[in-house]
């Protein structure tokens, strides 16, 4: 049996559906949120492995992943799984080039390492209504349903076989078109509502490539 697994970012629904599954494994989980960070390598000490989600759109996700390494490192975890992202290269979209830098930063920090690059989240499109799209709704995605990636966590954090693995994450492949017409609701592509320039940066990949993603992972991690 695992020992205890930190969750940071645990508070949010990512860390919660990956302490959910640690605990249908009988495994403990450390969720870890802001207000723990001051004090992060006492709170992660006693912690076997940690699972580590930075904040949405951090504006320098690579200091706050070494900041998160280095805490490791200090209280002996000797085993992370870092959540990155699909297509993390993707110079078109800033934030994930920040994940790609912070790839980098996981797999030569000495600690054993696992990343896991998840595609678009089902949780993420309300298919109750109408879906409005700043981008075209006829683009292929990889889309990951939140309790495959809290199971697929669950298995690279507590079976043997997976340090030194990157994994990209998806639980079907499908147009958010074909996703609308299976719930029966429209959808409509609307223009971009400038909330945050990398959403826009986000949108305009989007609306040109998709983000495509494979299944035979995920499946051959959680059949």
């Amino acid at each position: 049996m695992a020992g205890r697994v930190a969750v940071i970012g645990g508070h949010g629904k990512t860390g919660r559906a990956v302490c959910d599954a640690l605990a249908a494994e009988g495994v403990g989980a450390l969720p870890l949120g802001r207000a723990d960070w001051p004090g992060l390598a006492a709170a992660v000490r006693g912690c076997e492995s940690a699972y580590v989600i930075a904040p949405n759109l951090h504006p320098d996700e690579p200091a706050y992943v070494a900041s998160v390494l280095a805490a490791l490192t200090a209280s002996g975890v000797g085993r992370v799984v870092y959540h990155s992202v699909a297509s993390p290269y993707a110079p078109a979209m800033p934030h994930h080039l920040g994940k790609a830098v912070s790839e980098d930063l996981v797999r030569r920090s000495g600690l054993e390492w696992t990343i896991l690059q998840p595609g678009a989240y089902l949780q993420n499109l309300d298919l109750t209504g109408p879906v409005d799209l700043p981008y075209s709704p006829d683009v292929p995605f990889g889309f990951l349903d939140l309790a495959d990636l809290g199971r697929a966590a669950a298995v690279v954090l507590t079976q043997p076989g997976h340090v030194g693995a990157t994994y990209e994450l998806a639980t079907r492949v499908a147009t958010v078109r074909e996703l609308a017409s299976e719930a029966g609701v429209e959808v409509r592509q609307v223009p971009d509502p400038g909330t945050h320039p990398w959403l826009g940066a986000m949108f305009a990949y989007y609306d040109d490539h998709g983000l495509p993603v494979g299944t035979r992972v995920l499946a051959s991690l959680v059949p």
